[in-house]
């Protein structure tokens, strides 16, 4: 029990690192795409989240889960949002109305 959860923040650990160091040397021109991709896995979280919210494992299990839907969702949707702007730039300005 314990040797999995050293493991489990140990791997935690290292994909937050790497995730923060892709992160920084994206360059501006791929950030929308990038965008589009970090919504899809995002979405196929909120799906996770759900059988894990949905499966009565647990309160706790529930707890989580929900919350893990909550701050997926904000993901979602705030990805859209600032890709939705960001495509907005490129429009000319007769498509924009």
């Amino acid at each position: 029990m314990t040797e999995s959860l050293i493991v489990g923040i140990v791997i935690f650990t290292l994909a937050t690192f790497l995730g923060f160091e892709l992160i920084q040397r994206v360059p501006p021109t791929l950030h929308t795409p990038l965008m589009s991709g970090s919504n899809a896995i995002s979405g196929i979280t909120v799906v996770g989240a759900l059988i894990v919210a949905g499966g009565g494992f647990g309160w706790i299990s529930t707890v989580v889960g929900f919350l893990a839907i909550v701050f997926a969702m904000v993901n979602v949707v705030g990805g859209y949002a600032v890709t939705d702007r960001m495509l907005e730039m490129f429009r000319k300005d007769r498509e924009r109305t």
